[in-house]
C-alpha cells in the first residue's frame, strides 16, 4: 500500500490531495446513510445534499479505493451492450429507454466535472479498434444502425487504412470513432465528487466498514449510524455485508499498467489521444496520461487474489498490439475489481422499502454508476419511477450462489478467450 492508503497505481501517485477522513467514532444521525465512497455512492450523496437531505458516507477503505479509482478511465456512449442485443433481450421500447439512460449518463459525467470544476483530465474520443475482419463489419453496421434508428451522429466507422494511421498498430481491421465518448482520470473523478459533496454538507467516514445494517440504520465497528434511508453502493466489495443481493453480481479482476513517460512516441502510438477499446471478449483498452505514458489495460482473472507479476502478465497484451514497446520500461502496475451481471444491465433494487442498493456496471461503472447515484437520489426523494423501472428489469442470480459461481464463469471465459484468438 502507498502511504496515501491506496494500492500503488499511477492514479494513486499522481491523486489530487486530500488528506485521509477521520473514521466514524459514536453514534450519529442522518436522513440517509450511504455504505461506499465510489461514484455510486458519491454520486448519490452529492444529489442528495443538492436536494437539501443530511448525509452520511462510510467507506472501509479510501474514497475511490476500489473499481472507482483503479479502472481504464474511458467513458462510453451507451450502455454495456450493443442496442440490438437489448431489443432482443427486453423489446424496442425498453431498449431505448436504457439508451436513452446512457446518453444521460454520459452528460451528466461531463456535467458536474463543469460545474464542480472537477480537475480531472477529461479529453474527448473514444475509439472502436476491431480485433477481427468480421468486427469490422458489425462496427460498421451498428455506426448506420444508431443514426438510423437512434439519431446518434457522434459516431463514424473507421476504414483499416486510417485506422493504421490513428493507431500504430497492425492488429485493427477497421474501427468506430465516437466523439460523445472521452476519458478522465478516474481517481481524480471520485475525489472531486467527493471534495464536491463535502462542500454540500456530506460527512464522509473513511476506515469505516459497515458490519451490520436494518430498516434503521447502519453497525460499524466503532459507532452506528441511524438514518431514514439506507443506501448500499457497494459494488464488487459487497462482500458477506448483504447476501441476499451477492448473488446476482460477480466479482472480477481487470489489470493495467503505466510505461516510462515515452515523450514524442507517446503521439505515435495514438494520433489523436483518444482512448481506444477492442472488440475481444477479454478486452484491451489503453490511452495516454498526460505526461505522455501509455495505460494499457489488458487480461482478466476470476479468483480472489490479483497475479503476482501483474505488470509481465499485461505486457503479453500490450506487446501484442504494440511489439515496438519491447523496450520500453512499465513503471506502474495495478488491478482492480469490478462487478457483472448476467445480462450486462446494472442492478437495482430494494431489501426494504427505506433500504436501497445499485451496483454491477459490468466496465461502464464512469457514467452508468454516477447515473446510477443520481436515480437513488430520485428514489430516496420519493420520484423513484426511472430507479423502479430499472430494478424491474430481471437480473437472474449466477448459477451455483456466491459459492460456486466462480467454476461456471471460469469455464465461459475460457471458451470466449479462445474464441478472441481465433481469426
Amino acid at each position: 500500500m502507498t502511504q496515501s492508503g491506496y494500492p500503488p497505481s499511477w492514479y494513486a501517485a499522481t491523486a489530487a490531495a486530500l488528506p485521509p477522513l477521520p473514521p466514524l467514532a459514536g453514534n450519529e444521525t442522518a436522513d440517509v446513510c450511504i455504505v461506499g465512497a465510489g461514484y455510486t455512492g458519491l454520486s448519490a450523496a452529492l444529489h442528495l445534499a443538492e436536494r437539501g437531505y443530511s448525509v452520511i458516507v462510510l467507506e472501509a477503505e479510501r474514497i475511490g479505493w476500489g473499481a472507482s479509482g483503479r479502472n481504464g478511465g474511458q467513458l462510453g456512449t451507451g450502455q454495456r451492450k450493443d442496442q440490438r442485443s437489448f431489443e432482443k433481450m427486453l423489446g424496442a421500447e425498453w431498449a431505448r429507454r436504457l439508451w436513452e439512460l446512457g446518453l444521460e449518463s454520459n452528460a451528466l459525467v461531463k456535467d458536474l466535472i463543469a460545474r464542480h470544476g472537477i480537475a480531472c483530465d477529461l479529453k474527448p474520443g473514444l475509439l472502436h479498434a476491431a480485433w477481427k475482419r468480421s468486427d469490422a463489419a458489425w462496427l460498421k453496421d451498428d455506426v448506420e444502425y444508431l443514426a438510423t434508428n437512434y439519431g446518434y451522429d457522434k459516431s463514424r466507422y473507421v476504414p483499416r487504412d486510417e485506422m493504421r494511421e490513428m493507431v500504430a498498430s497492425d492488429r485493427y481491421w477497421g474501427g468506430v470513432l465516437d466523439a460523445g465518448g472521452a476519458h478522465l482520470h478516474p481517481l481524480n473523478y471520485a475525489l472531486g465528487l467527493a471534495t464536491a459533496a463535502r462542500a454540500k454538507g456530506v460527512r464522509i467516514y473513511e476506515g469505516t466498514r459497515a458490519l451490520d445494517i436494518s430498516r434503521s440504520g447502519v453497525r460499524t465497528a466503532q459507532g452506528a449510524v441511524t438514518a431514514s434511508h439506507i443506501v448500499l453502493a457497494c459494488n464488487a466489495h459487497l462482500g458477506r455485508l448483504e447476501p441476499r443481493i451477492a448473488g446476482a453480481i460477480m466479482p472480477i479482476n481487470n489489470f493495467i499498467v503505466a510505461t516510462e513517460p515515452l515523450g514524442a512516441r507517446a503521439r505515435e502510438l495514438i494520433r489523436d489521444d483518444v482512448c481506444v477499446q477492442d472488440t475481444k471478449f477479454v478486452i484491451d483498452y489503453y490511452r495516454l496520461s498526460p505526461d505522455g505514458r501509455l495505460l494499457f489495460g489488458g487480461g482478466e482473472s476470476y479468483s480472489p487474489n490479483l497475479p503476482k507479476d501483474i505488470a509481465g502478465f499485461v505486457r503479453k497484451p500490450m506487446l501484442r498490439v504494440f511489439p515496438q514497446l519491447e523496450d520500453v520500461r512499465i513503471d506502474y502496475a495495478w488491478g482492480g475489481t469490478l462487478a457483472i451481471t448476467m445480462k450486462r444491465i446494472p442492478h437495482f433494487g430494494r431489501l426494504a422499502p427505506n433500504i436501497l442498493y445499485a451496483h454491477g456496471y459490468s466496465g461502464q461503472g464512469i457514467n452508468i454508476a454516477t447515473l446510477g447515484g443520481k436515480l437513488l437520489a430520485e428514489a430516496v426523494a420519493g420520484q423513484a419511477e426511472r430507479f423502479d423501472w430499472i430494478a424491474n428489469i430481471k437480473t437472474p442470480d449466477f448459477p451455483g450462489g456466491t459459492w460456486l459461481r466462480y467454476p461456471g464463469l471460469v469455464a465461459g471465459m475460457l471458451f470466449y478467450a479462445m474464441k478472441d484468438r481465433l481469426p
